[in-house]
C-alpha cells in the first residue's frame, strides 16, 4: 500500500536503484512512471485481511513521468552511488500542477524505471526510440490508498519510516 494525498505524498519505501554498465562519459536521464497493473478497482476486506476486486477501474489518470532531479548526468555519476527517487510524490489531485504522479485510490500500480541515453549527435532525435532501456521490478507493485487499509502495513511502515509519527 502506498499513501496518496491531494498535496502529494512521498513514496515509502523510496524507490532506489544501483545502476551499472553505463558509458562513464556519456549523459543519461533517469526517470520513472507508473502504469496500472490491471483494469480493476479494489477494496480491502478487513475480516479476511485481503484485497478483493470491487469492480472495473476508474478512468486512467493522465500519464506522467518523474525525471530524476540530477538528470542529465554522466554515467560515472549515476554508477558511483545508489540513485534515490526520494523527491517523487504521489497524488490523487487531477488538477495537480506540481508535477506529481497522479494515481487513482484503490487501484494497483507498477512503477517503471527508465534509463535514457542522451545522444549528442545531430539528428539523434530520429533514433530516440532506441536510446532507452526500461526496467520493471514486480516487487515494487502497490495499491494506492488515501489511508492504510491493512493494519500490519501501518505498523511496518511506522516501524521502518524515520519520518512516521
Amino acid at each position: 500500500e502506498m499513501i496518496i494525498t491531494k498535496a502529494g505524498r512521498r513514496m515509502f519505501p523510496t524507490f532506489q536503484v544501483k545502476v551499472f554498465g553505463m558509458d562513464p562519459v556519456a549523459d543519461y536521464v533517469l526517470l520513472m512512471d507508473f502504469i496500472p497493473v490491471d483494469d480493476k478497482r479494489y477494496r480491502y476486506a478487513f475480516h479476511s485481511s485481503a484485497w478483493l476486486v470491487a469492480g472495473k477501474a476508474d478512468p486512467a489518470m493522465p500519464g506522467r513521468i518523474h525525471v530524476h532531479p540530477d538528470s542529465p548526468a554522466r554515467g560515472a555519476t549515476w554508477m558511483k552511488q545508489i540513485v534515490s527517487f526520494d523527491k517523487l510524490k504521489l497524488t490523487n489531485n487531477l488538477l495537480d500542477d506540481n508535477g506529481h504522479i497522479i494515481l487513482n485510490s484503490m487501484h494497483r500500480y507498477q512503477p517503471r524505471f527508465h534509463v535514457v541515453f542522451v545522444d549528442p549527435r545531430v539528428g539523434s532525435e530520429e533514433r530516440a526510440d532506441q536510446n532507452f532501456k526500461s526496467f520493471v521490478f514486480e516487487e515494487t507493485r502497490f495499491t494506492a490508498v488515501t489511508a492504510y487499509q491493512n493494519h500490519r502495513i501501518t505498523q511496518l511502515k511506522i516501524a521502518s519510516n524515520p519520518f512516521a509519527k
